[in-house]
């Protein structure tokens, strides 16, 4: 599941990744996204991955689709998590992506967002 969080602010979108994130899920990331596009140009995005499993694979072409046609339109992406693979993840979308990525511990969510509003 992904859920908007509340915390979510001007050109700032903030998403909880929860569980296995399905195809279905992709559809409310990309109405949030475009929606928010469409008003700022670009934006900058927070996913909290502290409960996130994995992305079933029917989703995976979402997330490819995703990655295809926003990594443009997205400044700075910070990913929140306490896995180790998942601060590889941060290191991939930097160099695959073109994003400005930081990782960062559960404990600093504060800090992330004051970084993508910077």
């Amino acid at each position: 599941m992904i859920t908007k969080m509340s915390e979510s602010k001007g050109n700032v979108l903030g998403f909880k990744l929860i569980g296995d994130v399905t195809k279905e899920d992709y559809k409310i990331l990309v109405l949030e996204v475009q929606t928010l596009v469409d008003k700022e140009g670009s934006i900058s995005i927070l996913s909290d991955m502290t409960q996130f499993k994995w992305v079933d694979i029917d989703a995976w072409g979402a997330d490819f689709n995703f990655s295809r046609t926003y990594r443009k339109k997205i400044n700075k992406m910070a990913i929140i998590g306490d896995k180790t693979w998942e601060k590889w993840l941060t290191n991939l979308v930097e160099l695959f992506l073109s994003i400005e990525t930081k990782f960062f511990d559960p404990i600093d969510i504060e800090a992330a967002w004051k970084w993508l509003k910077e």
